[in-house]
């Protein structure tokens, strides 16, 4: 019989539907089904495209026994991680904590008021050395409810308590050139020379951390970040993890060479690389980062895009084949598709092997050089794609999530601007118009407040916390630059209200639930506030560079200074570790580079006015805030009082309080943002 999970919006809670295991939902109801019944919670947090999570699920939840075994001494909850943000962030500090190390899938067991009694990740069926079974862990939390309960509940109280802690931050440097710089120092020390990247296997895209380098390079010319950010580009490029056939990126690669990835891809990641493939390649990085951003926002708009205009959530990490079966090839079937001649060439050039680079001999496509005949390579990849899709296909998480949907609407508005791609601009148009209906409602005081995500059109129940609202804020003003649409500009501000308002402190540093929407169970352990970057950028540094560029098109001293105060923490975690604070980094180039303001004033339609635009959008400078509007708009504020220079679109440009000459040629706007400050 399915459980209560049966009418759960995520995928990933309906994964676990037919489960024995008399799972619910994350709620009030839950806990106190647990004082009533006077029994420990299991909290099993984990998400759609996780493979330990089927693991785990498969080899225990699915087990008669150790489902009644579990229904008879706990009350257990499923929740997806995705979309509940702020429960996985909790927990997640508890199981660090506990075990000095975290992961998906997470097995918390609580108090019935949410305290944390004992923390892990995947356990298997049987003890495998000293790690213990699963059902060696639920029989002794239980004999430790039922027959110590004083010193577990005294032991759950004292973590509860470390966690309600507010995070002590060091006073935050800078901003300023010389913390830049002893970053750029410290990230070095841990460069891969050779692959690219940071540090050993497993290896992350650090999407932050380059996009933070290529401002950089762009801003100072400083030829450190330029090598640490092209090479992980490049390697990431050729390497397997990106899927050489259909473009994206997988999560990451469990070896240190981008070879094997772990299959499943990502929204958030693709979104996140997208961009930083935009501006490597606007800041002079040739036809491979723009061979990856074409392909990526390619893949992006046609494997992940929705009917309701948004961006699903994540493809699987497995298939019906197993993990890795849709994806990796053998030469034998590479023979059978492209024939004797072509799989030889196919396989020298994409490192497929008798001995293969995979399981039982098969080999993941990577591309170590260019293909030396790009006719013959475009040949291949389509008959090999063609191949690929008859094979049975991972599942799709089609959960529209609120922030990973911001982030994509940024770099799909900017992607088809600067490579001249509309259909990505309208993409874009059309998850912000997702975002601002369905996931947007106005509360009793007028506020815009947002979900967390929708599926097929219908908004969760989850709220949405602080990455919501940054990353939604980010986008639609991206998407205001391309287009000149100011609408954008309007939403954008309210939704940075509302964070202003309901998320800060009485200092400026914010947190990543709202005041009023703050989980009450996870209020008792402790409001979360997390100013370290994951796959996307932390809450407060996101909502640094929102604040930052509205400051810029508005004028507002406010948000300027809300900016400054919001990324303080962010910066203290960048100081000490550069690889966690990227997107911080990267605000702080931006300031250090700008505001530059830049205003392009022309009629709708004006040929002037679309060069003038594209000129500016293809500037690398990283402290750059464009408006486009026509003459006697007000809204932003930096069109204010700029009229055509002699009946011709202009251009505006003024930097610390000094405006240059209004300037009715592309090329000198050109010339005039390429100087660096």
């Amino acid at each position: 019989m399915p459980n209560r999970l049966a009418s759960a919006t995520s995928p990933y809670l309906l994964q676990h539907a037919e489960n024995p295991v008399d799972w619910r939902e994350w709620g009030p109801d839950a806990f106190a089904e647990a004082a009533h019944r006077d029994v420990p919670v299991l909290v099993s947090i984990g998400y759609a495209a996780c493979h330990w999570c089927h693991v785990m699920a498969h080899e225990s939840f699915e087990d008669e026994r150790v489902a009644a075994f579990m229904n008879e001494h706990l009350v257990c909850v499923k929740v997806d991680r995705e979309e509940r943000p702020d429960v996985d962030a909790v927990y997640m500090a508890a199981t660090q904590a506990l075990t000095g190390q975290g992961g998906w899938p997470m097995t918390v067991f609580t108090t019935p008021t949410g305290e944390p009694l004992y923390c892990g990740t995947y356990f298997p069926p049987r003890r495998v050395g000293h790690m213990p079974s699963f059902s060696e862990v639920l029989a002794a939390v239980a004999a430790a409810w039922r027959e110590r309960r004083d010193e577990v509940t005294a032991s759950a109280a004292r973590i509860a308590a470390a966690l309600a802690e507010p995070p002590g931050f060091p006073p935050a440097p800078g901003p300023d050139e010389a913390m830049a710089r002893r970053a750029v120092d410290q990230l070095a020390s841990s460069f891969d020379e050779r692959h690219g990247g940071f540090g050993g296997a497993p290896k992350f895209p650090p999407s932050t951390v380059l996009e933070w380098l290529v401002r950089r390079y762009a801003r100072t010319g400083d030829e450190r970040a330029w090598r640490m950010a092209a090479t992980t580009l490049e390697a990431l490029a050729r390497g397997g993890i990106h899927d050489q056939l259909a473009g994206g990126f997988a999560r990451y690669s469990v070896d240190a060479t981008w070879t094997v990835p772990h299959f499943e891809k990502m929204l958030d990641d693709n979104a996140m690389l997208l961009s930083v493939a935009v501006h490597a390649w606007r800041a002079g990085g040739g036809s491979l980062a723009r061979d990856v951003a074409e392909r990526t926002a390619g893949w992006l708009v046609a494997e992940l895009g929705t009917p309701e205009g948004g961006f699903a959530s994540s493809l699987d990490a497995d298939s019906p084949g197993g993990e890795g079966a849709a994806y990796v090839w053998t030469p034998a079937q590479l023979r059978e598709v492209l024939g004797d001649d072509d799989a030889a060439w196919a396989a020298s050039l994409l490192g497929v092997t008798d001995e293969g680079t995979f399981e039982a001999g098969a080999s993941v496509l990577t591309l170590a050089e260019d293909p030396p005949d790009v006719a013959r390579w475009q040949s291949v990849r389509a008959r090999l794609l063609a191949a690929r899709s008859t094979r049975p296909q991972p599942s799709r998480d089609d959960k529209v999530v609120t922030a990973w949907n911001g982030w994509a609407v940024a770099a799909l508005a900017e992607a088809g601007a600067v490579l001249d791609e509309p259909r990505w601009v309208h993409a874009a148009q059309a998850a912000a118009r997702l975002l601002t209906t369905t996931h947007t409602r106005r509360d009793d005081r007028g506020r815009a407040r947002l979900v967390r995500a929708s599926r097929h059109g219908v908004p969760g129940s989850a709220p949405a916390v602080l990455e919501d609202y940054a990353a939604t804020a980010v986008g639609l003003l991206a998407l205001a630059a391309v287009t000149g649409d100011q609408q954008w500009t309007l939403r954008a501000g309210e939704l940075l209200e509302t964070v202003l308002e309901l998320f800060a402190d009485d200092d400026g540093a914010l947190y990543d639930t709202a005041s009023d929407e703050t989980d009450a169970v996870l209020a008792a352990v402790g409001r979360p506030r997390d100013a370290a970057d994951g796959p996307t950028p932390s809450g407060p540094a996101a909502a640094a560079g929102a604040l930052l560029t509205y400051a810029a098109l508005t004028g507002s001293v406010r948000h300027r200074e809300a900016a400054e105060a919001a990324l303080r923490p962010a910066l203290a975690v960048a100081a000490q570790h550069p690889r966690a604070g990227g997107w911080a980094l990267a605000v702080v180039e931006a300031m250090l580079d700008g505001p530059r303001e830049v205003a392009v004033i022309g009629a709708a339609g004006d040929e002037g006015a679309q060069e003038l635009r594209a000129a500016a959008l293809r500037s690398p400078a990283p402290g750059l805030v464009l408006a486009v509007g026509s003459p006697g708009d007000v809204v932003p504020e930096l069109l204010r009082d700029r009229p055509l220079v002699d009946g011709r679109a202009a251009a505006y440009v003024c930097r610390g309080f000094v405006c240059e000459r209004p300037t009715t040629s592309a090329q000198e706007l050109a010339e005039q943002l390429a100087a660096r400050p």
